[in-house]
């Protein structure tokens, strides 16, 4: 009798890596019969029409995918959040299985129990597919472009992107040379946006909220961002937000600022840029974004106090 294994085909290549399988793919190792003895007798599964799991526990989280990608059929592929964390995207939970087609594909009812999220899309080519990872799934600047326009708030589009920079997954400009090419993309505008605040040094989300509710919104002098130093150690370090010219920097403060080891060392950077002859301003993600005039204010109080000709000494 054939053991229990998936059924693996030349056909169906996917299969060899994973337990999940085809109808077509079971039925080139297994006769009509002896497929219906294994799921009558519990030793496999079918969580869907034509597809068959081959073992009786609990779906695993690859089982998952295969079948959400086996049920949707020929052309479909793994994106947004769920390509991204497979190529290592951090911060974003969920158990939501984005699937993405293209939009002339008709399929059935989901597989009852998986959390599948279907898009469709009539941008959607080879391009656009990595052709060795498996399972398969979008390259990862479209799989981010799209989890950004499919998010549910503005800020959770703009989280996305400055996250998938400062994890050094992707490029800026490679994330915007896709949002480009879609002209019906969803939240286009505040992707393109945001991209070139990125590009133009702010990559945590506190900083591009920086860039537009203080430093744009306010009227004040563009300062360098993300200017890298060396510490005494010969460490490299990043600042925020420098105005060389006035010898001011403002730093932002995220939520890893308040681990010990972590606040030590920005002391540690902050004493030695003190040293340095530099005035060092220290702001939380938090008031950036809900008392922006506050900042505002407290940075052109410290560049009007070195007299710096964009803010004038009164």
């Amino acid at each position: 009798m054939v053991s229990d294994s998936p059924a693996r085909s030349s056909s169906s290549p996917d299969a060899a890596a994973s337990a999940v399988v085809s109808r077509a793919a079971a039925l080139d190792k297994l006769t009509p019969a002896q497929l219906r003895w294994r799921v009558n007798s519990g030793r496999w599964q079918r969580p869907c029409p034509g597809v068959f799991v081959a073992h009786s526990g609990p779906l695993t989280a690859d089982d998952e995918l295969w079948v959400s990608l086996l049920w949707a059929g020929n052309g479909a592929v793994l994106a947004g959040l769920t390509a991204a964390r497979l190529d290592g995207l951090t911060g974003f939970p969920g158990d939501s299985i984005h699937i993405l087609l293209q939009d002339s594909r008709q399929v059935r009812k989901p597989p009852p129990g998986l959390p599948v999220c279907l898009h469709r899309s009539r941008w959607l080519g080879a391009g656009d597919v990595h052709p060795a990872k498996r399972p398969p799934r979008t390259r990862i600047a479209r799989s981010l472009v799209d989890a950004a326009a499919w998010m549910h708030t503005d800020r959770g589009t703009q989280a996305v992107l400055a996250a998938a920079v400062q994890q050094r997954l992707v490029r800026p400009a490679d994330l915007l040379a896709v949002a480009v090419r879609y002209p019906r993309l969803r939240r286009r505008e505040l992707i393109v946006s945001t991209l070139d605040d990125i590009s133009g040094g702010a990559e945590a989300l506190s900083e591009i909220d920086f860039t537009r509710l203080v430093i744009r919104a306010f009227g004040l002098p563009e300062p360098t961002r993300q200017t890298v130093r060396y510490d005494s150690h010969g460490r490299r370090r990043w600042l925020d937000a420098v105005w060389e010219d006035a010898r001011v920097i403002v730093e932002i403060d995220g939520i890893h600022h308040m681990d010990a080891i972590q606040w030590w060392d920005d002391m540690d950077r902050e004493n030695a840029m003190k040293l340095n002859g530099y005035l060092v301003l220290r702001f939380t993600a938090f008031v950036v974004r809900y008392r922006p005039d506050y900042v505002a204010a407290q940075i052109r109080d410290a560049l009007r106090k070195v007299g710096h000709p964009a803010v004038g000494t009164r």
